[in-house]
């Protein structure tokens, strides 16, 4: 991500400077849709709003379904949005929990044209990590909750691309498989714990983190003793962290 305006970006109508503008942070998931208005410093300024994400999930129903909480545009001079998949140059490539027909989706260039403003869109748990990392070594962040988000860092940037919930995880189950939110249902709060415990294990050794954070809904079944390097983060963060997409580099 670069913090200057892409060609084709419209200017904010205000003619604040950039420390000044106002983000309105959007997160895409399988089961809600949320929204928020951010201040520079990762504030809040309005109401937390959610919706149920529509199913299907294609690009119309979710604008259509966005579109009944976002704020009037005069409250926010740039967005962004977190997606449930592998999002490149602003493009989705993958959206494993939401409509098949979103792979290739201009999801960035869609939400410049239909806000009018600035734009820029992440992997969701990228999102997330970026509202939790302290910006040091490096640091992971994984998201439970209709499937399995992973992020990674290292010094504060974000490495593109890793879609850790697809990988086999256990007998020829992936991440998502055995930790999602139908493996919850259908394992249970012990059983779904004692894998999540696994693979905090296999992920360790894969990274060889210094922190590993983890949020999401389904981060509040954890029952399970953290090692002292994994932390839980607020569900928030997923929100917040959309300020950090255009003051890191």
């Amino acid at each position: 991500m670069t913090t200057g305006r892409k060609k084709g970006e419209p200017m904010a109508k205000r003619t604040r400077n950039a420390a000044g503008l106002r983000t309105l942070c959007i997160d895409i998931g399988g089961t809600g849709l949320k929204a928020m208005v951010v201040s520079p410093r990762g504030r809040p300024l309005s109401e937390r709003m959610r919706v149920d994400t529509p199913h299907p999930a294609t690009h119309e129903t979710l604008r259509q379904a966005l579109l009944t909480i976002v704020p009037e545009s005069r409250s926010y001079d740039r967005v962004s949005v977190g997606f449930p998949g592998v999002v490149a140059h602003g493009v989705i490539r993958t959206a494993p929990n939401l409509d098949s027909s979103l792979a290739g989706f201009d999801l960035e260039g869609n939400i410049r044209r239909v806000h009018g403003k600035p734009a820029r869109a992440l992997n969701d748990a990228g999102v997330q990590g970026y509202g939790a990392i302290r910006g040091k070594g490096v640091e992971a962040c994984i998201t439970l909750g209709t499937g399995l988000g992973f992020s990674l860092f290292v010094d504060g940037r974000y490495v593109p691309n890793i879609e850790l919930g697809q990988h086999p995880f256990r007998k020829g189950k992936t991440y998502e498989d055995e930790l999602g939110k139908k493996a919850f249902e259908r394992l249970g709060k012990r059983k779904w714990n004692k894998r999540l415990a696994k693979a905090i294990e296999q992920i360790e050794r894969m990274f060889n983190y210094d922190v590993l954070y983890i949020g999401g809904g389904n981060a509040a079944n954890i029952t399970i003793d953290l090692p002292r390097n994994v932390k839980r983060v607020d569900n928030i963060s997923g929100l917040l962290g959309g300020v950090r997409l255009w003051t890191q580099g």
